[in-house]
Formats: structure tokens, C-alpha cells, sequence
């Protein structure tokens, strides 16, 4: 499923990274204004970083110069919403159909959140929050950025948001591993115009070149990873046509990465393509992004939702059971709008149409808790996806409707079952 990343790099005139899904009339507002901006002699030959934050603002910094451009677009305000009075209000709209108790043999040993980069250093400890929910492990995803049907591949650059770049993964990891909870690095690619699944090349020349690149990404963060005593580290995401079309590649790069890096590994396979890998005994764990589609209705109750992950348990188990490995959601979650558990990335670009709905999410977790909480092959996974101290969010309007269980109904179900 296609990955937001909150910044985009501007380097030398070359976008590395945009905004996914927004409207072409806004794409074309955009680039007229960047083309305007680029158009100043001045901008045309010094270095620019340039932060899109979605709807919300475009951001320059122009370094080594002695005055800086900010604009600031604003498309909506509003207040901050008091958490609990949010909570309250929701649990009147949407009455609770189910009781949440914790059936016998629930099992889930990594209770984790995928933890979403600050442009800046922390204000305050971010982890005291996960703890309070029982949140165990927490996973940190540094972007790299490719350009669709080009090998190249960019990442830990001064214009990264502050916890994409190797000094926020340790500050990150710092405070996670004192506060007693554990971490999985999961390095990411991401493009504005293409979902990494669909990325391919059609010369062998630029393929190597690709592999080669990737290594060098990959190895560099599990070196960093191997220093930071992480104690999971993920190879890959959702790159489905290129473990389909170059899977040589990754049954080689798999022990260039355990020479490096001494702890547990796994791949994050979409919820679509993970019958189709062919290095699952190579690592321990079996990763899968699971948004599966489940029920296409405005609030499924936990019962339907249930009964719709019956058939993908038993096709997840057949695939358990060939390579003997304990199977991690890599990302789950939902939003909190109407018909979350079916199709979401279909939903991400409309969500701020659609209507918010609190309890279809706590609905769609508690099913999936239910389920997959009764098999001991399944070992957990993260939560997509958690905001630290709610930065680097796209506003309180997004925060409101997202994959963040925060402030929702949906924390207080995690609670229950997580403490």
C-alpha cells in the first residue's frame, strides 16, 4: 500500500519526493508555484530544501544565504481538541456493540506502533505515552527516496525531516530502549508519483544499478541497527515486483545483511503479494502489511469483521506452516472514518470527504486483536502508525480522521488488551 511521507527534498532543482494522491488542479497549483519561486536567480544557485507538509504549508530554507523565504499556505484551522472530551463525545455517537474483554489464550508478544519521523527533535519524551497503553516494541521507518523508472536512491540527507536522519533514529532509539520498550528499524522507499510494489526497470544495466544502490541503503541502516542494538530489523517493504522479477538479488542480500547485523530479520510483504516470496526461510519472521479487505460497510460490526478474516488466517497459516516461522504484522490499522476495514488505500485520498467514525475503527482493531490473538503463531506486529507528541502530522483535521489510534476509542480498546 502506498506510504505518505510527510517531507519532500528539493535538491539542486531535482524533486525527489511530492505529496501522493493529491488532485492534478492542486499538483498544477503547486508546480506553478515552485516554478515561480525557482524563476528568482538567487534560488536558481544556492542549495534548496524544500518540506511539503500535505495540505497544510510549503516550507523553504535556503542555506548559506542571509534571509530565508517561508510561505505559508493555509487551507484549513482547527482548535486543538481536548483528548478525552474527543473520547467522550465519540463513545455517544457511536454506541459500543460489543463487550471488549480479553478471551483465554490471547497471545500477542510484540504490542508495537510504527512510530512516524519528527521534522524536529522530540519536546518531550514520546514513548512515556506508548507505555501507558502497554505498548511494547516500536518501530522507526527512514525513508529513502527513488524516482519511478530511474535506480537511483537518496536518503539520510540534511533535508530530511530531524527523525528520518541517523542522529533522530538515536535519539529515537534511546528513549524507546530506556523506557523499556524494544525496536525494529524498517527502512522505507517512497516516490510521490508511484507505489515502491509497482517500481521496475527494463534494462538489466539499470536493474544492477539498483541492486547496487539498494545495498548500499539497506546495509547502511542495519550497520546502524547493529550499533544501536536494535533488536529487529526489517529489509525491505512492499517492493513487490522486485521480489517477484529479482529474487536472486534478495537471497543474496540477505546474508550481506547478517554479516553486518546480528539481531532478527523479516521483509514486509503487501497483504497482496505475501505468497509470492521466496526467501521466507532466510529470515525469522514471516512481515505482512496487512490491510486485507474485510467488510465493505460504514461501521462492520466485530462479529463480521471476524468472520471475514477467517479465510485469510487459513491461507496465512498454509504459508506459516511450509517455512515453520512465526508471522508478524509488519503494519495494520485503520482509520477512523466510515468503511475503514475494506479497501483503505483507496479511502486515504477522500478521507477528509468522508465521515469520521471512531468506533468502525476500534471495531476493525478488535476483531483483528480477536483473531489473530488466538494463534501462537502469530506473534503481533505495529500499529500504522503513531504520532510523537502528535508531530508530524498533517494537521488536526488528518490527525482526527487517521491510522492513529491516539485520543480515539480505539486507544482505550488497545489498553485492554495491551495491559
Amino acid at each position: 500500500m502506498q506510504k505518505k511521507n510527510e517531507g519532500l527534498y528539493l535538491a539542486n532543482q531535482k524533486v525527489v519526493g511530492l505529496k501522493p494522491g493529491e488532485s492534478k488542479a492542486t499538483h498544477q497549483s503547486q508546480q506553478a508555484v515552485l516554478s515561480h519561486l525557482m524563476s528568482f536567480p538567487a534560488l536558481q544557485t544556492q542549495k534548496v530544501y524544500l518540506m511539503l507538509v500535505l495540505e497544510k504549508f510549503i516550507y523553504l530554507s535556503i542555506h548559506k544565504m542571509k534571509y530565508a523565504i517561508v510561505l505559508v499556505l493555509v487551507v484549513s484551522c482547527q482548535p486543538k481538541v481536548d483528548t478525552n472530551q474527543s473520547i467522550n463525545v465519540q463513545k455517544e455517537k457511536y454506541p459500543k456493540t460489543t463487550t471488549t474483554s480479553i478471551p483465554p489464550n490471547w497471545t500477542m508478544p510484540i504490542k508495537g506502533v510504527a512510530m512516524v519521523a519528527p521534522p524536529n527533535p522530540f519536546p518531550e519524551d514520546p514513548t512515556e505515552a506508548m507505555k501507558d497503553l502497554g505498548i511494547n516494541w516500536v518501530s522507526l521507518q527512514p525513508f529513502g527516496f527513488f524516482r519511478k523508472g530511474k535506480p537511483s536512491i537518496q536518503y539520510n540527507m540534511q533535508g530530511q525531516w530531524w527523525g528520518e536522519r541517523q542522529e533522530g533514529i538515536e535519539e529515537s532509539v534511546k528513549l524507546a530502549q530506556n523506557n523499556g520498550i524494544k525496536v525494529c528499524l524498517k527502512p522505507q522507499l517512497w516516490t510521490y508519483d508511484q507505489w515502491i510494489g509497482d517500481f521496475e526497470l527494463k534494462e538489466e544495466e539499470n536493474w544492477k544499478a539498483w541492486e547496487k544502490n539498494y545495498t548500499n541503503f539497506i546495509l547502511f541502516f542495519a550497520k546502524q541497527a547493529q550499533q544501536l542494538d536494535i533488536e529487529l530489523f526489517c529489509i525491505g517493504t512492499e517492493l513487490k515486483q522486485t521480489v517477484l522479477q529479482r529474487s536472486v538479488f534478495w537471497q543474496e542480500l540477505i546474508p550481506q545483511i547478517r554479516k553486518v547485523y546480528k539481531g532478527k530479520l523479516t521483509y514486509a510483504a503487501n497483504w497482496d503479494n505475501y505468497q509470492n516470496i521466496s526467501f521466507w526461510k532466510d529470515l525469522d519472521y514471516i512481515g505482512i502489511d496487512a490491510y486485507f479487505p474485510l467488510v465493505d460497510s460504514q461501521t462492520p460490526s466485530v462479529k463480521d469483521l471476524s468472520k471475514a478474516w477467517l479465510p485469510i488466517v487459513d491461507s496465512v497459516e498454509i504459508v506459516q506452516k511450509q517455512v515453520n516461522k512465526p508471522v508478524l504484522f509488519m503494519e495494520f490499522g485503520y482509520m477512523s472514518i466510515d468503511a475503514c476495514a475494506y479497501r483503505s488505500w483507496e479511502l486515504e485520498n477522500q478521507k477528509s470527504q468522508i465521515a469520521k467514525n471512531e468506533q468502525a475503527q476500534a471495531n476493525a482493531l478488535e476483531a483483528l486483536l480477536r483473531v489473530w490473538g488466538a494463534k501462537n503463531w502469530w506473534h503481533g506486529g505495529f500499529q500504522w502508525k503513531w504520532y510523537p507528541n502528535r508531530l508530524g502530522n498533517e494537521g488536526e483535521g488528518d490527525f482526527a480522521k487517521d491510522y492513529t489510534p491516539q485520543g480515539k476509542l480505539a486507544s482505550e480498546l488497545l489498553k485492554t488488551f495491551y495491559k
